[in-house]
């Protein structure tokens, strides 16, 4: 270390300051895999990634299975780490005890914070993030986003008014302000549910997040899931979902992730991967509603013959997932990679060789 570098490492009064090449926030980083491989990939692009540090929002219509999503990610958390526990702040009451401890999620663990507006949710907030250190496993759910009033708008009820609240975005924009750093410096993941409302005047609106500004510039992940139905012939049988990456800093936007959630059987837990093996030659389908094997290595096509409803097995996916080159598909598909700037200088310089000559 240089004499001056070292002098202004030790003049500061930043206790988090650091060389930035050896910068924990950036080097010392959790990744806390789900049980459902198409959400790993959709937070991380890795089929062995998940959650980390930061905001991740879900956001969604009604009934779109974004409490069971957040639900996937608890749980991951409380596995990675035996002594985490769960700050939640709750307004809309949906997720009971009962819920959680069938789902397999130790209640014991978390700290329940009904909430009743954006202001006390802040203050709250802010004064335990405080008392958090880097190295204390703690996890913050907020249930809704989407359905929090700010004070104003409380109060305004109170007094029997009905004018519009024009200050609800600029108090979810300070929340996300006041709690993002904190977040990022001591490795805290922060799910919050929020809703969607539709483009206005658009052909085709596409779904649109909520409440402002704040939550989207700081979110790390934004994933918006659309739903359709499940059928056997006309009985509806259960729910597609897709997960749309509407933002993220770890997978290309715009990708699609499916899953699907059956009244008998619940979620199929290998959903959205069978387009994947397809697309990627892991898999063929040599006659119509069959699906064969194919070996990575050699490219031969597995005698044996599988039904659609049996693919959904740790049998059948057990060795294409943990295939060495089925995993680097998966990344090459989803996962951003680091922009190469020389290249891109070097791209432009021919291109002006090229407009020159």
């Amino acid at each position: 270390m240089s004499p001056l570098l070292d002098k202004m490492q030790k003049a500061g009064v930043e206790k988090n300051s650091s060389i930035f090449s050896k910068a924990k926030i950036f080097t010392e980083k959790f990744m806390a895999s789900t049980n459902l491989p198409s959400l790993n990939i959709a937070l991380s692009g890795d089929i062995d990634g998940g959650l980390s540090s930061g905001v991740t929002l879900v956001a969604g219509e009604s009934k779109s299975f974004k409490t069971l999503l957040m639900l996937y990610m608890l749980k991951a958390y409380f596995e990675k780490f035996p002594d985490a526990v769960c700050l939640f702040y709750d307004n809309e009451f949906g997720a009971t005890p009962e819920y959680l401890a069938a789902f397999g999620i130790d209640t014991d663990r978390i700290i329940h914070i009904p909430t009743t507006n954006i202001e006390g949710m802040t203050f709250d907030a802010v004064q335990r993030l405080e008392a958090i250190n880097r190295g204390d496993n703690v996890l913050i759910m907020i249930d809704s986003l989407g359905n929090i009033a700010s004070k104003k708008e409380v109060e305004d009820a109170n007094e029997g008014k009905g004018t519009v609240d024009m200050t609800r975005a600029k108090m979810l924009k300070k929340f996300f302000r006041l709690v993002t750093p904190h977040l990022t410096i001591k490795d805290i993941p922060l799910i919050a549910i929020q809703h969607v409302y539709k483009e206005q005047g658009a052909m085709y609106p596409k779904n649109i997040v909520s409440g402002g500004s704040g939550g989207i510039y700081s979110s790390n992940i934004i994933l918006i899931i659309t739903k359709s139905q499940e059928k056997d012939g006309t009985e509806l049988i259960g729910w597609n979902f897709t997960i749309n990456i509407e933002k993220s800093r770890f997978v290309k936007e715009k990708a699609k992730l499916p899953f699907s959630v059956l009244y008998e059987g619940g979620v199929s837990k290998y959903s959205g991967l069978m387009d994947i093996a397809l697309e990627g030659n892991f898999v063929v389908k040599p006659s119509n509603g069959w699906y064969s094997k194919v070996d990575p290595e050699t490219g031969e096509i597995e005698e044996k013959k599988y039904r659609m409803k049996d693919t959904n097995s740790k049998a059948f996916w057990s060795d294409i997932m943990t295939n060495k080159k089925f995993k680097e598909f998966v990344n090459t598909k989803y996962k951003l990679g680091t922009l190469d700037v020389d290249a891109e200088e070097t791209t432009e310089t021919e291109s002006e060789a090229e407009d020159q000559n």
